[in-house]
């Protein structure tokens, strides 16, 4: 059986369930001056900003020719001196994770640099970055790296330095 107080009308009015909403975007405008002040800075201020936030990242912001170098060869001889550790020399580990580190720093700062992309340099040096950290990855740090890799791998050392020293 139902409750008496839902059947029973009540002589009060019912109250809304939706209360009105009023919206500052609608309500009188007042124009005292540092309202009129605000609005005018912030249409200067935002035609201002607007054509940056457009534009596109120009060289202005990429890195120069002979950073590009400097750091590609910092990077080399990381990569050749980690990979000429013995397999039982207490600080491999370590330096695995400084070549780790500098390598993400390198590729990160590099992938996006259009000039850079078609280089030689720059594919074999991210080809032996790759083939280095993913072995490093799939079997840890102390794991040495097979034979065959560890050959092909100084061979694009190589010839990123070869590559390097011509402006390749």
């Amino acid at each position: 059986m139902a409750s008496p107080t839902l059947i029973t009308p009540s002589t009060s009015t019912p109250k809304a369930l939706i209360t009105p909403i009023r919206s500052k975007l609608i309500s009188v405008p007042t124009t005292n001056a540092a309202t009129r002040r605000r609005r005018e800075f912030l249409s200067l201020a935002a035609g201002i900003l607007s054509p940056a936030l457009f534009l596109p990242a120009t060289s202005a912001f990429a890195a120069s020719d002979e950073e590009y170098v400097k750091e590609a060869s910092e990077v080399i001889k990381k990569v050749r001196s980690t990979l000429s550790m013995e397999k039982t020399n207490p600080n491999i580990a370590d330096s695995v994770a400084e070549l780790r580190e500098t390598s993400n720093y390198w590729v990160a700062k590099y992938r996006r640099e259009k000039a850079l992309l078609g280089r030689a340099s720059f594919r074999d040096i991210y080809s032996a970055l790759n083939a280095v950290s993913g072995h490093y990855v799939s079997f840890g740090p102390t794991t040495p790296i097979p034979a065959k890799r560890k050959q092909r791998i100084l061979e694009e050392m190589d010839t990123a330095e070869k590559a390097l020293q011509r402006g390749r």
